[in-house]
């Protein structure tokens, strides 16, 4: 394939070996949203109605929640192997390395630092000026949606679609398939996502090393 000028990923489950920045959360307080999950998945919940209601679980367990607490959760993820290394062959072959994601931007922001990406977006929290959790999120990528975001970065970045790939391991990632683009399944780990991969019949690599990406992106040796 011709050589990308842009890729852009997804970051749980894609460059972060977790599964959901947001269940991360969830399994720090000890609490489930796997109902809310279902409502939302059906179009019962919008984005924003979807985190307040994450935010009111954490808070049932624990009323005031800290900017670093929130850190705290985080302090055991870690990057899926081969992240840093297929980041910077990328960069070195002069593509642009941007992440889109529908998670949490403490967590997005940190993943971006750690593998050297271009660019980041992603959702995130309201804090006061005490660094103290508010009740509502703050929606830049709207996970149905994220066609929306790489409009746009294509546009700023002045690339063709035809020259953009996009990584995504979830149903929801499918919609960064921008018409034209190019789009690669990684390590679907639900089964909505494996179904959908399929029917979209697009190619999937079932791995959790990265390096099984290059030939999807014109690294072949």
């Amino acid at each position: 394939m011709e050589k990308p000028l842009c890729v852009a990923f997804d970051c749980d489950g894609v460059l972060a070996d977790s599964i959901s920045s947001w269940k991360t959360i969830h399994d720090h307080y000890g609490t489930d949203s796997g109902e809310l999950l279902s409502q939302f998945m059906a179009g019962e919940l919008s984005d924003s109605e979807f985190m307040a209601a994450d935010i009111a679980l954490w808070k049932e367990k624990s009323p005031k929640i800290h900017r670093d607490d929130i850190f705290r959760a985080y302090s055991g993820c870690k990057l899926m192997e081969g992240a840093k290394e297929l980041v910077e062959e990328l960069k070195d072959n002069g593509v642009y390395v941007a992440i889109v994601s529908a998670g949490v931007d403490l967590y997005v922001q940190s993943i971006a630092a750690m593998v050297k990406a271009d660019d980041w977006i992603a959702n995130g929290f309201e804090f006061d000026e005490d660094g103290w959790l508010q009740d509502e999120g703050i929606v830049r990528v709207p996970s149905m949606a994220k066609d929306v975001s790489i409009n746009k970065l294509i546009q700023m970045i002045d690339c063709p679609p035809e020259r953009l790939v996009c990584v995504g391991d979830s149903s929801m990632d499918l919609s960064m398939h921008v018409e034209g683009s190019t789009f690669i399944g990684f390590n679907p780990q639900r089964e909505t996502a494996i179904s959908a991969f399929k029917n979209a019949g697009i190619p999937v690599v079932n791995s959790k090393n990265l390096d099984d990406l290059r030939p999807f992106l014109g690294l072949n040796d």
